[in-house]
């Protein structure tokens, strides 16, 4: 059968099409590698790539990380006094579309960011095929939120 994840190993497939497999960080790695895109292990252990000027993190929460979420940081940052700016295009962007999630973040530094993400219970497991479009819709959302909030006045790259 073809599929975007046909090259996959058999020892990760588990089956495919009909069986699920646990989630899993090589899964993810490997579909994402599949895909061409470069990805690498932060030093915390999590997978993150670059997407223009934006990073994506794939993260596995949950007690045994289960939960497949899609974390988009966007690029630019803003004054904290644009935090209401920020607040508002949030509440518009989330009541318009149901992905990426987008919530304001504030730094340390009393900087202002933007971030979306996408969170799937796999709970029951999932196939590549499967996995491939949910990382494939969590990166495209997150790339659609970062070139809508690029747009915004008052944004500074670092």
């Amino acid at each position: 059968m073809a599929s975007p994840t046909g090259d996959i190993p058999d020892r990760l497939l588990g089956g495919y099409p009909g069986a699920l497999s646990p989630l899993s960080g090589e899964l993810i790695a490997t579909v994402l590698t599949h895909r061409g895109y470069l990805v690498e292990t932060d030093p915390a252990g999590e997978l993150v790539g670059r997407w223009a000027d934006s990073l994506i993190w794939f993260l596995r929460p949950g007690t045994a990380g289960e939960l497949l979420q899609v974390r988009t940081v966007v690029a630019p940052t803003f004054p904290i006094e644009y935090v209401p700016a920020l607040h508002a295009f949030c509440n518009a962007w989330n009541h318009d579309r149901l992905w990426p999630k987008a919530f304001v973040h504030v730094e340390d530094d009393g900087r202002a960011r933007v971030c979306g993400e996408v969170i799937t219970d796999l709970e029951r497991g999932v196939t590549p095929h499967q996995l491939d479009r949910l990382l494939d819709r969590g990166i495209t959302t997150g790339c659609q939120l970062a070139a809508d909030v690029a747009r915004l006045p008052g944004g500074v790259r670092s």
